[in-house]
């Protein structure tokens, strides 16, 4: 059923951000498996994999030496996180010429309302129009999902990849989300999806019809989140802001350490016990950060977003000593070091499942219609 008040979303997504970057700025990489990250000896992980490189199973929060197994010709490019905040910023400058209601997930993703600008142009205009705009002013490509809520404007936007743009007529939310596997659901991972599986619940069409009663067993506090979302049912807003909440542990050593290894070890042990915390909560983590103290008391943080969401201690650490990895200098020495993480959500119990994952060898239309529109 449609919503009420009318909204038109739009979930926009770059397709394999890091590794397309790469590709745009070096042509020799064009056409090749690039996967971004740390290396395979020192307990990387992917951050990014193109195309090419996922037709041999590579994905985002593989570790790096099973990707190498992987694909063995894969290229292997170390993050330059500077230049990926610039093409966003470029990408979030072509969002806000449409409106100014955005929601930013990370550095390559983005809900827009762009109901106001929808009273002026047809949507779908809209949409075709940043595709177009995202190309022309950065070389790359996004797939884009149309629909009058964020859950389903998301997993349209994820139908076609790469290079896709999917639309889901109002009124036809429901319809549009019944034959697809109930694992594309936000929050319904593998492990979830099993267990649905075992119940008869396969596609979320299935899982729409269950009855009310069921949702509150079967997911206690999210059961009717859950429910709505199975019917198309999404009146949550874009938000432009949100306040800022973060899980950390941190320590200030004794004498001052400059010897890397024992700094990994810190990291190590400090993203334990963020995991820890976060596994408690039963919340999982989008964003690590690394507060940093020097010998003169400097202090500062790094960051980096993740694909997607974990409380997994191994990725969190990783994504840590990347971090701080780039400020080991020559006589540099570290007093504090300190580990967070933010942007929560539910986690996938099965762990993190790339948001940017996608058939590799699909090639979409320029776009598609998901249902046709009367008319």
């Amino acid at each position: 059923m449609p919503q009420n008040p009318l909204r038109y979303i739009i979930h926009a997504d770059l397709d394999a951000f890091y590794a397309a970057v790469e590709q745009h700025d070096n042509p020799e990489l064009r056409g090749q498996p690039v996967m971004v990250g740390g290396r395979p000896d020192g307990r990387g992980v992917v951050a990014t994999a193109s195309y090419e490189a996922r037709k041999f199973g590579v994905h985002s929060a593989m570790p790096m030496a099973t990707a190498v197994r992987h694909c063995p010709d894969g290229i292997i490019i170390r993050p330059r996180f500077d230049r990926y905040r610039a093409v966003s910023a470029q990408v979030m400058a072509v969002f806000r010429s449409v409106t100014d209601v955005i929601e930013p997930q990370s550095l390559d993703e983005a809900y827009l309302d762009i109901t106001p600008a929808a009273a002026l142009r047809a949507p779908l205009a809209i949409a075709i129009d940043i595709k177009e705009r995202v190309a022309q002013e950065t070389g790359l490509a996004i797939s884009v999902g149309l629909a009058t809520g964020k859950c389903v404007a998301k997993i349209a936007s994820d139908l076609q990849k790469p290079d896709g743009l999917v639309v889901v007529p109002v009124g036809a939310e429901a319809e549009f989300l019944a034959p697809l596997p109930v694992g594309k659901l936000a929050g319904i991972g593998p492990k979830s999806a099993a267990r649905l599986h075992a119940d008869g619940v396969r596609t979320i069409g299935d899982l729409a019809q269950m009855p009310d009663d069921w949702f509150d067993r079967t997911f206690g506090k999210r059961g009717r989140s859950v429910r709505d979302h199975a019917r198309g049912i999404d009146d949550s807003p874009v938000q432009t802001t949100r306040a800022a909440k973060s899980i950390s542990s941190e320590t200030t050593f004794g004498a001052d350490i400059s010897d890397a290894a024992e700094l990994r070890a810190v990291v190590q042990q400090l993203s334990g016990k963020v995991a820890d915390a976060l596994a408690s909560k039963d919340i999982a983590g989008r964003t690590v950060t690394v507060k940093i103290r020097l010998s003169d008391y400097t202090t500062f943080t790094r960051q980096q977003t993740l694909s997607d969401t974990t409380n997994d201690a191994s990725i969190i650490a990783t994504a840590a000593w990347m971090l701080l990895e780039r400020e080991l200098a020559p006589q540099r020495a570290f007093r504090l070091l300190g580990v967070g993480a933010s942007g929560f959500s539910q986690p996938d119990r099965a762990g993190a499942k790339p948001l940017d994952d996608a058939p590799a060898n699909q090639t979409p239309p320029a776009y598609q219609l998901a249902l046709p529109v009367d008319g």
